[in-house]
C-alpha cells in the first residue's frame, strides 16, 4: 500500500480553481436544465474565490474534494442529490442551510464537521481568514449532482 501525505493547511500546492465549469453536466439549475443555460456567469462568480490542491486526489474508496476559499467569499446557494460532509481544517465557514421558512446558520471551525443532507439548499461564506476544508461523499463523485439556486451569482 502506498502512503500519501499532504499538508492541506500549508500554503504550497494550491492552484486557482478551473473557471470553465459552467458546462459541467452534473451542474444543474434550480429552474430546470443545465447551469450553462442559466442567466449566471460561473467564471465571474468564482474568479479568485477558490483554489484546489495539486496533491493527488484520486484515492480509491475515499471520495473527496479538498478546497481553499478566500476570506468572505460566498459559494452560491445550492444543494446536492446525495449527502455531503465537510471537514474544516483552517479558518471557518458560515453556513446558512434549509428552506426559506426554516433557515438555520452554523459556524464551522477547524475540527468541526458539517453534514449537508441531500436536497437541502445551503450557502457557505468563508470567514475573515478564509477556509480550508474537504468535502466528501459516500459514493464516487461521478454520481454527485449539484443544483444551483439563484442566490449569490454574478448574472450575465
Amino acid at each position: 500500500m502506498t502512503l500519501i501525505f499532504g499538508d492541506l493547511v500549508a500554503d504550497s500546492d494550491w492552484v486557482p480553481m478551473d473557471l470553465n465549469q459552467q458546462n459541467t453536466p452534473s451542474y444543474l439549475w434550480q429552474g430546470g436544465g443545465l447551469l450553462a443555460d442559466a442567466p449566471v456567469d460561473f467564471a465571474a462568480t468564482f474568479d479568485g474565490g477558490m483554489w484546489v490542491t495539486t496533491k493527488p486526489i484520486d484515492v480509491p474508496r475515499f471520495n473527496r474534494n479538498p478546497l481553499r476559499v478566500r476570506p468572505h467569499f460566498t459559494v452560491p446557494r445550492h444543494h446536492h442529490n446525495i449527502d455531503e460532509m465537510l471537514f474544516v481544517f483552517a479558518g471557518e465557514y458560515h453556513i446558512e442551510f434549509g428552506y426559506p421558512d426554516d433557515v438555520q446558520t452554523v459556524v464551522v471551525k477547524p475540527g468541526d464537521v458539517f453534514l449537508s443532507r441531500a436536497g437541502t439548499p445551503y450557502t457557505m461564506t468563508a470567514g475573515p481568514e478564509g477556509v480550508t476544508y474537504i468535502e466528501t461523499w459516500q459514493v464516487p463523485v461521478t454520481q454527485l449532482q449539484t443544483v444551483w439556486h439563484d442566490f449569490g451569482w454574478v448574472h450575465r
